[in-house]
């Protein structure tokens, strides 16, 4: 088994509960993380038996591009399209961070993480 990392995915989205979240949008950082046997690749040295990292990217910037009220709803987006369309995943977490949220202080960002494992 193996792990790869895409970290520090920025994207700029319209997340958030209020209704100014949803005009002025705001900057977020997604991290992903899955687990695959890469055991084929190591060998073969060939894309197609690995998880493609572009594609990984490709489901963050499509899914943080939907507006959602709750950091968690996009992150669950995302899992649920990693599990469906790259079978070779084992499990994957994600965490979204919203940069500089809007609550009334100085905080730098919050963050939500989530995994999920496939069904066998």
């Amino acid at each position: 088994m193996g792990i790869i990392k895409v970290e520090n995915i920025q994207v700029y989205a319209y997340h958030g509960c209020l209704v100014e979240e949803g005009k002025i949008g705001s900057d977020y950082r997604v991290d992903l993380e899955v687990k695959a046997d890469l055991t084929k690749s190591t060998k073969s040295d060939e894309l197609a038996d690995t998880v493609d990292y572009v594609h990984l990217n490709k489901i963050v910037k499509e899914e943080m591009a939907i507006r959602a009220k709750l950091l968690e709803h996009a992150a669950d987006r995302i899992l649920i399209r990693i599990l469906d369309e790259l079978i070779m995943v084992k499990k994957a977490a994600v965490s979204v961070s919203k940069i500089n949220p809007p609550i009334g202080g100085n905080v730098e960002m919050v963050t939500i993480k989530l995994s999920k494992k496939r069904k066998h």
